[in-house]
């Protein structure tokens, strides 16, 4: 008989819930799933794409449970969405100063709200520069970056790699429908591309969250 995955602790769950953010609750428990599934290899967690802490909330309570760390690595800038004049823009987290997206102190909040800073290892930077000078297996890749084309094939391209032997690719936004084009088809290409690379084979789909394992070598 299958054992249920763990959930989150009642306390995780609440703040995910009130931390601002975009990943409805179906998803986040689906990726709460796979990082206490990855935590097992005691390896990071590492997540691409930060924006305010609201999935890291998740990965961090797993990286807890596993004796482990969640590691998130983002610019904090904001990504192309989330710039003045589009609909995802929120003008609370512009530095007023410089005029810029600057979401790390309302990340740290986060965290703080949720118990959950000795747990996270906060990494600001742009992915592709970080990606070069990581220097370890993780458990984990969790890519909920950028969504233009360039920015998924980086991210895809630069953390991939990194995947342990069993180890788990959890990809955001995935939508199939053309329709969607700004918003998932670039994560839906880097999905097809995983697929057909022979080193992962899907695990899950829950909405537009997909979980791949790596069973094979290579990206």
């Amino acid at each position: 008989m299958a054992v249920a995955p763990a959930a989150p602790r009642p306390e995780t769950l609440a703040a995910f819930e009130a931390a601002k953010g975009f990943m409805p609750v179906r998803e986040g428990l689906a990726l709460h799933a796979a990082a206490v599934e990855a935590g097992a290899l005691g390896l990071p967690l590492l997540e691409v794409g930060t924006y305010c802490g609201r999935s890291t909330i998740l990965l961090a309570d797993a990286a807890r449970e596993a004796g482990t760390v969640a590691v998130t690595v983002d610019h904090h800038r904001g990504s192309e969405e989330q710039q003045p004049g589009w609909d995802y823009h929120d003008p609370s987290v512009v530095d007023p100063e410089v005029g810029l997206m600057d979401t790390l102190p309302a990340f740290r909040r986060t965290l703080y709200r949720a118990g959950l800073e000795d747990h996270v290892i906060a990494v600001v930077g742009r992915s592709p520069q970080v990606a070069k000078v990581w220097g370890r297996e993780v458990g984990l890749v969790f890519i909920d970056g950028g969504h233009t084309d360039e920015h998924a094939v980086n991210d895809y391209e630069g953390w991939a790699p990194h995947i342990a032997a069993g180890g788990l690719l959890v990809i955001h936004d995935v939508f199939p429908d053309p329709v969607d084009e700004w918003t998932g088809q670039a994560p839906y290409r880097i999905w097809l591309r995983a697929l057909a690379s022979g080193a992962f084979t899907e695990v899950s789909a829950t909405d537009s969250l997909r979980v791949l394992r790596r069973t094979g070598t290579g990206i």
